[in-house]
C-alpha cells in the first residue's frame, strides 16, 4: 500500500476512521493493495498516522463491515477477492450521482445534446 503518499487531515471536515478507510479503498481501487493481500494493521496505521489505534481500528473495522477487507484470526486483515471491482462499481455509482446527474440536468436546460456534450469535452480535453 503507498501509504506515505496519503496523508490523513484533522482539519479535513470528516472523521479520521473514515479518512483511514477511504485510504486503504484507494490503494484497494489503484491496485498498490491487491485482493488477497494483505492490509496493514491497525496499530502500523496509528503510528504512521500518529493517531489513535481505535480510530484506526475503527475504520478498518467499516471496510470488514462492508466486505471489503476480512480478518484472517492470529494473522491480520486482508482484501476480499471481488473487493476491487465491487469499489470500482460503487464509485461509478457515486460518480455518475456526483457528477453526470447535475451536468445532464445543466446541458437539458442550455439544449445541448450528448453529441455536444462530447464536443465540448473534446475541446476542452485538447486545451489541457
Amino acid at each position: 500500500m503507498n501509504r506515505r503518499t496519503e496523508a490523513i487531515r484533522v482539519d479535513d471536515g470528516r472523521p479520521i476512521f473514515v479518512q483511514i478507510a477511504e485510504m486503504i479503498e484507494n490503494s484497494i481501487v489503484d491496485g498498490s493493495l491487491a485482493e488477497e493481500a494483505q492490509v496493514p494493521s491497525t496499530n502500523e496505521l496509528a503510528a504512521f498516522h500518529r493517531i489513535n489505534p481505535a480510530t484506526a481500528a475503527k475504520g478498518v473495522n467499516q471496510l470488514v463491515d462492508e466486505g471489503t477487507i476480512y480478518k484472517r484470526r492470529g494473522i491480520g486483515m486482508f482484501v476480499t477477492t471481488g473487493a476491487r471491482a465491487k469499489l470500482i462499481a460503487r464509485r461509478r455509482d457515486q460518480f455518475a450521482q456526483q457528477y453526470l446527474r447535475p451536468l445532464l440536468a445543466e446541458a437539458n436546460k442550455l439544449g445541448l445534446s450528448i453529441t455536444d456534450i462530447k464536443t465540448l469535452i473534446d475541446q476542452w480535453e485538447a486545451k489541457s
